[in-house]
């Protein structure tokens, strides 16, 4: 029996490990195993690997070493952002502007800070999940003490306008301005300072680095709060040993990208742009989610009507084909996408998101198999759908577009 083709389309979930960070790892797992604390020869060359990794992650992002600080991920290094921020500030102010379609390292913390009294403005976004720079001034008080937007987003890949968002935070000359960069980091041009901004975080395992390790950006001057007391470690803004091989690998992985970001973006960009094409050509009652042209490289978000996102996932599966409905942070959820939904689309076609995000293991071969595979699987499940029955008894609606409006053929 001929063993089932797999095709793992799902990087912004995570991203194979690239063998030159296994090997740097290995190094360091195997022979440079000191504590990084230590001052004998082994702990040197473990420290050597640490800041040589702070270097190469700073590089990535136009920063300078010393404005780096490891962490366990990008949900630590949100976490450390803002709670750090909040607490260090609060006689500054307790008020905090974020979005609707943050991710939930993001929502969850800013929801705990409500009930610790501080007080929360959630910004709106467009049907395209892009947030206004003007609504971020119209929110800003003298109470005001950070503004956190993402600067993509990790369901729909809407890369919002965060240099503006930065430079109108700027000029209120209060608030500090973070940027959870997890999805752009490594997938797209990144400078902290053209951002403006002041915290951003970043995580290694979405650039084909370990998963565990993330960095948190912190600009020279910012007061954070640490979240966990016990050392000095990390300039006293993270106590605790590192973990010098996680650390080490996310170093190589930011080399590689930043030595390779141009070919990325243009490799990932037309296995996107041909998917998406293919699959909106071959479904009907389809849309594109997300902005059609402002959106990450590697994503394509697309929502079918009369099917349940889980059931294509699984039909997918069972063809060895990795997709996500959603972030894989809620994955085992129930509920549609809170950032579907805050789009304004109905709870029924955000059901019925699937979320395809290719990466530089991938072929257009790859992507040709996913256009041949999936039309199939949703004739499938729309047939045993009678809600589908219905809709093409004289269906007259306005077609979905790849502009995020509804778009389908003849029937």
């Amino acid at each position: 029996m001929a063993e089932t083709r797999r095709v793992y389309l799902d990087h912004a979930a995570t991203t194979p490990v690239h063998p030159e960070v296994v090997k740097i790892m290995d190094h360091y797992m195997l022979e440079a195993f000191g504590n990084p604390s230590s001052i004998h020869s082994f702990g040197r060359e473990a420290r050597k690997g640490v800041e040589e990794a702070r270097e190469q992650v700073a590089a990535l992002m136009g920063a300078t070493p010393n404005e780096i600080a490891f962490t366990s991920g990008g949900t630590e290094a949100d976490n450390m952002a803002i709670q750090g921020v909040a607490h260090g500030r609060r006689d500054v102010g307790n008020h905090i502007i974020t979005s609707t379609i943050e991710h939930h390292a993001v929502l969850h913390t800013c929801e705990h800070l409500e009930k610790a009294g501080y007080k929360v403005t959630y910004l709106p976004v467009d049907k395209y999940g892009m947030v206004d720079p003007d609504d971020v001034k119209k929110a800003l008080t003298p109470q005001t003490i950070l503004v956190t937007i993402m600067a993509a987003n990790n369901e729909v890949g809407t890369i919002q306008p965060s240099a503006e968002i930065g430079r109108v935070v700027k000029e209120h000359g209060q608030a500090y301005y973070h940027i959870d960069g997890v999805q752009t980091y490594g997938n797209w041009p990144v400078n902290v300072d053209d951002l403006h901004a002041d915290l951003f975080s970043a995580s290694s395992h979405k650039i084909y680095g370990p998963k565990g390790t993330g960095a948190l950006y912190i600009r020279k001057g910012i007061k954070l709060v640490p979240l966990v007391f016990g050392g000095s470690h990390e300039r006293k803004r993270r106590p605790g040993t590192e973990g010098v091989p996680g650390i080490a690998g996310f170093g190589k992985a930011a080399e590689i990208a930043r030595e390779t970001l141009d070919q990325r973006i243009a490799h990932n960009t037309a296995l996107r742009d041909r998917l998406i094409s293919g699959l909106l050509a071959e479904l009907d009652y389809t849309r594109l989610n997300g902005h059609p042209t402002q959106r990450l490289p590697n994503n394509a978000n697309i929502s079918v009507e009369f099917v349940e996102g889980e059931s294509m996932l699984l039909n997918l599966d069972m063809k060895g084909i990795a997709a996500s409905s959603g972030s894989a942070c809620t994955s085992g959820s129930l509920e549609p996408s809170h950032v579907l939904l805050a789009m304004g689309l109905p709870h029924e076609i955000a059901h019925g998101s699937l979320r395809l995000t290719v990466g530089t293991d991938n072929t257009m071969d790859d992507i040709e198999d996913v256009i041949a595979t999936l039309p199939d699987i949703v004739r499938r499940l729309r047939a045993m759908s009678p809600l589908y029955a219905d809709k093409i008894k004289g269906h007259s609606a306005a077609p979905l577009t790849p502009a995020g409006e509804e778009h389908h053929h003849d029937v």
